[in-house]
């Protein structure tokens, strides 16, 4: 106690009568840890260290820069504030170049990354910008790179059109596991399968292929139309429907495909052909088609009778 109390009366280093050296003179030894701030501290207050200008200015104002900074981030608005801070410090974004999009509005790409002309490249958010492109009907899935100090790349890889889907008087367009990708419109899209009925999206893919494995009914093929999710009618272009089994599909074309060969079946008057049965097959004729058979039938009559009487 007396050797702290004696650093009072030293007036050598003193400030105010308390010298910090005599702390650990007279045989008072401070902790290891507390030696060099109090050497450093001994230096001012002994007059070897002067004191800048304005440091009592600057220390005030950090301090409230890092009480600020500090608020910012309990109240959660640091992201606004770097926002804020780097875009006016040359990281706005400034250029976006996007990539890969064919369907997709290149509009609507930039629109769904969320800029708003002071979007600092630092503290933009990749992962939840990347979501929202992908979001986007024809998106399958996107890319997003900063390029400093400007620049968003964005590559997007679109969804492959598969069919379009009609269900009741609705049209869309599905990809090959029958998801919906977007309203059908018109356009280059007319050229695809047309696929009909509940449950015709999903099943399409592998009965479509089945069905181009025979050319000469794949290519007059219209509309593909399932039946109850158990069957499938073919409509022809000249509106002519073939209703196949619920299995034996393959056995059915085949057999077609021959009466096809052998009389020209499918480019008679008829409005159907039924292959369901195994042991044969059920023509509908069209309206016109029974009524030339019916003259035909009559013609026929009439000249056997004209036989009979000569006879």
């Amino acid at each position: 106690m007396s050797s702290v109390m004696s650093g009072w009366s030293r007036e050598a280093g003193a400030v105010r009568g308390l010298s910090v050296r005599a702390l650990w003179s007279d045989g008072f030894v401070l902790p290891r840890w507390l030696r060099r701030p109090a050497r450093v501290l001994g230096r001012f207050t002994s007059g070897e260290v002067e004191v800048p200008r304005f440091s009592a200015t600057i220390m005030t104002t950090a301090f409230l820069a890092a009480a600020g900074a500090y608020g910012a981030y309990v109240g959660g608005h640091m992201p606004a504030v770097v926002q804020a801070l780097t875009a006016r410090s040359g990281f706005a974004v400034d250029e976006v170049r996007v990539t890969g999009y064919v369907e997709t509005s290149e509009i609507d790409i930039v629109d769904a990354l969320a800029l708003d002309g002071w979007t600092s490249l630092i503290g933009f958010d990749v992962g939840a910008a990347r979501e929202r492109v992908a979001a986007l009907p024809w998106v399958e899935s996107a890319a997003i790179r900063k390029v400093y100090p400007d620049t968003l790349e964005v590559d997007v890889t679109e969804r492959m059109a598969f069919a379009i889907w009609q269900q009741g008087s609705e049209l869309s367009v599905i990809d090959a596991a029958g998801r919906t990708i977007a309203p059908y419109r018109g356009g280059r899209k007319a050229a695809l399968p047309l696929v009909i009925g509940f449950g015709a999206n999903e099943a399409a893919k592998s009965f479509i292929a089945k069905v181009q494995g025979y050319p000469e009914l794949a290519s007059r093929v219209k509309g593909y139309i399932r039946v109850a999710e158990r069957r499938w009618d073919l409509r022809l272009e000249n509106g002519v429907t073939v209703k196949l089994p619920e299995n034996g599909e393959d056995e059915a074309i085949v057999a077609l495909l021959a009466m096809d060969r052998d009389s020209a079946l499918l480019a008679r008057d008829i409005l159907s052909v039924d292959l369901r049965l195994n042991d044969r097959v059920v023509v509908q004729l069209t309206p016109e088609g029974v009524e030339r058979r019916a003259d035909a039938l009559a013609a026929s009559a009439k000249a056997r009778k004209r036989l009979e009487k000569k006879i």
